[in-house]
């Protein structure tokens, strides 16, 4: 009998069950050579306060300048979410002070962002899947970073951040456990590398997330929420979702309220603690910033964009099931990185030729990617090319080799014998697959010869035939074919 998905979502509690409530602020660095407002570089992991420019440090007289492949980057995500482009959308002064905001201001969106409403479809399971609602996605500035570890006295602050290009995209509050948030992060996350404009490097705080996070009884109205700011990983977003909903029921079971705040989670200890009450949005005395004009969009640009997206992955995975015959999970797990994705379609069709799609699948998500996930590296960059991989299947469907001989011959691939011709290389190593009969009929007379006792039982007992099949291959170094020697052992024992 199949959980009904609501009822398995909820949350039990003392005093009974609950519902967690999510949505997700992810802000998502733009892949950008520039600024969002100036001409200095965005590069990653230079010396503190290389990358500044005069504006980045809110110079006297400095004015911003709009970066035009930024406004693309964010016009194409809002395409891939399927959300409406809004042809006219202004900049606004969010004032607020922090030490490493050289203007005392963000240059940020508020009423008028450069996209509104969309959706994501989010696959929690081959057969079960949500959509999530996008609110909007603006643009805005990155702050720089305040360096707390560098002197014993003092504070540093490093501006290579500072005007760094963010889209922040508001999710609507549709989310109601923790593999749902982070089943939609993920999602997202596909999405933007998919189409370009972020890389998703979490690890490197390009792609984060604040979290609003709340409790109610079923049926009843939302409650308060509280916001844990800036986590880092999918995995804490999970972890934080989950520890925040029992503090807020745990509070609520025990007679107290819920305050609106914002919070900061520590994956050490495991909570999430009080940061500052939040704030509203006219705390922040929004006006249009005064030094940028509305940003206006014609139709023919939009559309200019939109002929060039890439395909997402949502439509990829229903051509990958259409077309090559794929379930739902595998079609899944291919699309979920583009360059996985790209990777199999080159290997299914190398040189004109279509191949056994599952088959490829099969070693692409299982061998080849065991051995790229113990580098931590992507299945596409783990020494072998769609054209060995083809090559590989292709000598296992020939029946030049079996499917032992040709874990052994991938692990050659990408080690050693990183960049040699697999055809070449069964040659070289003498791996051809045996066949001859007479070799293999040999072979199983030697191995029924050597175990008396059991070849009497398996006449008895069929089920022992995998055992001589495994010692038959094993005295032949797994090169006799194994279908041949399974007719041969049936032959020699009489079963």
């Amino acid at each position: 009998m199949r959980t009904d998905p609501a009822k398995a979502r909820l949350v039990k509690g003392a005093t009974g069950d609950w519902e967690v409530i999510v949505g997700l602020e992810v802000h998502a660095q733009v892949t950008s050579r520039a600024k969002l407002f100036s001409g200095a570089s965005t590069a990653f992991g230079g010396e503190p306060n290389s990358h500044v420019s005069l504006i980045d440090a809110a110079m006297p007289g400095m004015l911003p300048v709009i970066n035009r492949e930024c406004v693309a980057q964010a016009v194409r995500t809002g395409l891939g979410l399927k959300a409406r482009i809004n042809h006219r959308s202004v900049f606004d002064r969010k004032n607020y002070f922090y030490p490493d905001l050289p203007q005392g201001y963000q240059i940020s969106q508020y009423k008028s962002p450069i996209v509104g409403e969309g959706e994501i479809q989010v696959d929690l399971t081959p057969e079960h899947s949500i959509k999530v609602g996008i609110e909007r996605l603006h643009l805005e500035q990155d702050a720089g970073k305040s360096l707390h570890d560098q002197s014993p006295t003092m504070s540093l602050v490093d501006l290579n951040r500072s005007g760094v290009a963010l889209m922040e995209i508001v999710s609507k509050p549709d989310m109601r456990s923790a593999d749902e948030a982070k089943a939609y992060v993920g999602k997202l996350r596909t999405i933007l590398r998919y189409i370009g404009s972020c890389d998703g490097d979490m690890e490197k705080g390009n792609l984060r997330a604040d979290v609003n996070v709340s409790v109610r009884r079923p049926g009843t109205p939302l409650g308060t929420r509280c916001e844990i700011k800036n986590v880092n990983s999918i995995r804490f977003i999970g972890q934080a979702i989950e520890t925040e909903a029992r503090r807020q029921i745990a509070t609520l079971e025990d007679g107290g309220t819920i305050e609106q705040e914002t919070r900061l989670f520590d994956p050490t200890r495991g909570e999430t603690r009080s940061m500052r009450s939040k704030e509203e949005a006219h705390d922040y005395r929004y006006f249009p910033d005064p030094d940028l004009l509305p940003l206006e969009l014609d139709p023919e640009y939009v559309d200019a964009l939109a002929a060039f997206l890439p395909e997402l992955p949502d439509a990829k995975k229903t051509r990958f099931m259409a077309e090559y015959g794929l379930s739902p999970y595998d079609a899944s797990v291919l699309v979920a990185e583009r360059e996985t994705a790209d990777f199999f379609e080159s290997a299914v069709n190398h040189d004109g030729m279509k191949r056994d799609a599952k088959a490829v699948a099969n070693w692409l998500m299982g061998d080849l990617a065991a051995h790229a996930n113990a580098q931590g590296i992507p299945v596409a960059e783990a020494g072998l090319s769609p054209a060995s991989l083809a090559t590989l299947v292709d000598l296992i469907a020939e029946g030049v080799i079996s499917g032992k001989i040709a874990k052994d011959l991938l692990v050659m691939l990408v080690g050693d014998d990183r960049g040699a011709e697999p055809r070449a290389l069964v040659e070289a190593r003498g791996l051809r697959q045996v066949t001859d009969a007479r070799v293999i009929d040999r072979a199983v007379d030697a191995v029924i010869a050597a175990n008396p006792d059991k070849a009497e039982q398996a006449k008895s007992k069929p089920g022992m035939l995998g055992w001589f099949v495994g010692q038959v291959m094993k005295s032949t170094g797994g090169k006799a074919n194994p279908q041949a020697v399974s007719e041969a052992l049936k032959r020699g024992l009489g079963i």
